[in-house]
């Protein structure tokens, strides 16, 4: 039953206190509804709770006005306790035209909130997208809590007196919808209106036009007799600190100017703008005053030989991309991996293949990370489990790279790219400092006054580097075999086999914690084994298993080459183990043929995230198995 009270009457809403709330924001590509679930969430930050986001965009650059395509939306998790994901279906859901339902209702559990902008729902941007009845006035709505809301009528009428055009006040109705959310769930908004006054600094009509705007859905909220209950989350009990809102790609961006500085090296970024890594280009080109060049190159094949040239010269290499620009950057990286220098290659992966999904999220280019060169071209891979740990994930990458003169993979994907989460800001002097330890002089064991490139440390296995210049430490570079030690061209077979040796054993030897499984209870007979962005729903579908009582235990590996040296005795104490991938199972083929165990996969490409209650159900289903394969009498995992 639809509520359309009228907003003059004065209430008192009813307060009503919950543990945790998930919302999406739905619209057309042009309703803002990014910028407006980007506000919430920062403002959520500054409360104090734990949050995590799911931004989702459209696939085509400008797709038809209220078209299925052009739908674009932002889900928030919030909680006064940890969460681990953006949540799976939405409590509330803002639907700011028609499109926005069709494509979302179905995620919408029975009784949750629908908030609709009635203003959208003419016959026309019905049809487009196949409703031949309006559903907010029939029965098909029933399941939900539904509020119907003019919002751009009544962003209008409270722009009016601006001397905006129609067209122009209408644009500002996404800050009515949040004006009217932060009212719901007792938002500060001091933020946003700061941050309106900022980012509209040059136009403070528009300025203080979506001000207006967020008063006015704020005030609609106090009211209307359509919106009885308010509700509020109590700020998250976290560990003391500094925190603010980080997404993926910015935690990348500062983890590479963190690198900068610990190492002493000025950073060079080679890039070609790609969805979903460009942000971390555009972040790191306002920070020039830490020593941060950035070069947006012609093309992927480009920027990473600009950023190889760049550690060549002495400087820290970083590379960013997404699937398709690792496939044009394979045989540059394969010189750097012959070259024995430094190199940072972040991959922020989505669905392919070829162009294929820009917007959305996968896993799929672990192979390529870990094979994608010719001949033997082996070289360190880090895949940061959550936003915040993009920026570890950064920084740590970077210290291997310089230690062991070698290109390293980070393999994160669209979902930490674009999701946020609170982060504990770090302290910089608690950084471990990373000596680039350049050559100085001359090497050569003979005496001779020679430098040899290629004489190994005995810990490492690292060359030396030397920067291009320095007196005595002329040298040759290049794409051909060089011989062990003097670094000369050579064609000798032994050699070449030897070099491919060391190369690989240089990577085997880079130091890599052992995997720590998540079991509570000591007894569990079922592992899921996870990388990457599958850490928070493995977690929190693991989380609604213990609590009906079920016993499983869960391990996420970051290092993925070289792994754990402890990976085949974890995977061996289990009697069942299962794999959860954005992909077709990747992991799961390289832990069969590295290992000789049997790995069971949960595969997933539909350019979403796993959602935690599909895991939930897929933990189950193998505890299951586990619990019907035991011997009559035996305790089971059930």
């Amino acid at each position: 039953m639809l509520d359309r009270s009228s907003a003059e009457s004065v209430v008192s809403p009813t307060t009503v206190a919950k543990d945790r709330v998930v919302i999406r924001f739905a619209g057309d590509s042009g309703d803002g509804m990014q910028l407006t679930g980007d506000r919430f969430a920062a403002e959520t930050a500054t409360f104090g709770n734990d949050l995590s986001t799911l931004p989702n965009f459209p696939a085509e650059i400008r797709a038809p006005v209220g078209t299925l395509p052009g739908v674009s939306s932002f889900q928030l998790h919030f909680a006064n306790y940890d969460i681990l994901t953006p949540g799976d279906r939405p409590d509330v859901l803002v639907a700011m035209n028609p499109a926005a339902l069709k494509a979302n209702l179905a995620d919408l559990p029975r009784g949750g909130v629908l908030i609709v902008n009635t203003d959208e729902f003419t016959k026309r941007n019905l049809t487009k997208v196949g409703y031949e009845d309006n559903p907010l006035e029939d029965e098909s709505l029933s399941d939900f809590r539904v509020h119907a809301v003019a919002m751009a009528t009544l962003t209008r009428g409270a722009l009016e007196e601006t001397g905006l055009s129609k067209k122009d006040a209408e644009r500002a109705k996404n800050m009515f919808a949040l004006g009217l959310l932060s009212w719901m769930y007792h938002r500060p908004h001091e933020g946003t209106e700061r941050f309106l006054r900022e980012k509209f600094a040059t136009e403070p009509d528009i300025a203080e036009a979506n001000i207006l705007a967020f008063r006015a859905g704020h005030a609609y909220g106090e009211t209307t007799e359509s919106f009885a209950v308010t509700y509020e989350i109590a700020p998250a009990k976290l560990a003391p600190g500094r925190y603010r809102q980080i997404t993926g790609n910015t935690a990348l961006a500062y983890g590479i100017i963190s690198a900068g500085q610990t190492t002493g090296l000025p950073v060079f970024l080679g890039s070609y703008p790609i969805t979903p890594a460009s942000d971390i280009l555009h972040e790191l080109s306002r920070h020039k005053a830490f020593d941060v060049t950035t070069f947006q190159a012609e093309d992927e094949i480009a920027g990473v030989g600009a950023a190889l040239g760049a550690s060549f010269g002495g400087a820290l290499g970083v590379t960013t991309t997404s699937g398709p620009g690792m496939a044009l950057k394979a045989e540059t990286i394969g010189l750097a991996v012959a070259l024995e220098l430094p190199l940072l290659v972040i991959d922020v992966q989505r669905g392919g293949p070829s162009t294929g999904l820009p917007t959305k999220t996968e896993q799929a280019d672990l192979l390529q990370a870990m094979y994608g060169r010719n001949g033997e071209a082996p070289l360190p891979i880090i895949a940061p489990q959550s936003p915040g740990d993009c920026f570890h994930a950064a920084v740590e990458a970077a210290a291997i790279s310089v230690r062991y003169r070698t290109p390293v993979v980070v393999l994160s994907d669209g979902a930490l790219a674009n999701g946020s989460e609170p982060w504990q800001v770090p302290d910089a002097s608690a950084l471990e400092p990373v000596d680039p330890g350049f050559a100085t002089e001359p090497n050569a064991p003979d005496g001779s006054g020679e430098f040899w490139p290629y004489l190994r440390d005995a810990e490492t296995l690292a060359r030396p580097w030397a920067i291009p210049g320095t007196p005595g430490l002329e040298h040759r570079v290049g794409g051909l075999e060089k011989a062990d030690g003097r670094g000369s061209i050579s064609y000798e077979p032994d050699n070449h086999d030897r070099m491919v040796r060391l190369r690989q054993a240089k990577v085997d030897a880079v130091p890599v914690p052992d995997l720590q499984p998540n079991d509570p209870s000591g007894r569990a007979e079922v592992l899921v084994l996870g990388w990457g962005s599958t850490y928070g729903p493995i977690e929190a579908g693991a989380r609604r298993v213990r609590s009906a009582g079920r016993r499983v235990a869960t391990a996420h590996l970051r290092h993925l080459n070289p792994m754990p040296r402890n990976l085949e005795e974890v995977l061996r104490a289990y009697q069942r183990v299962v794999v959860p991938e954005m992909n077709l199972g990747q992991l799961a083929l390289l832990l069969r043929g590295r290992y000789g165990v049997e790995v069971h996969t949960h595969s997933k490409v539909s350019g979403l995230p796993f959602k935690a209650e599909e895991l939930q159900h897929v933990i189950l289903d193998h505890l299951d198995m586990v619990a019907a394969a035991a011997p009559t009498g035996m305790e089971s995992s059930a």
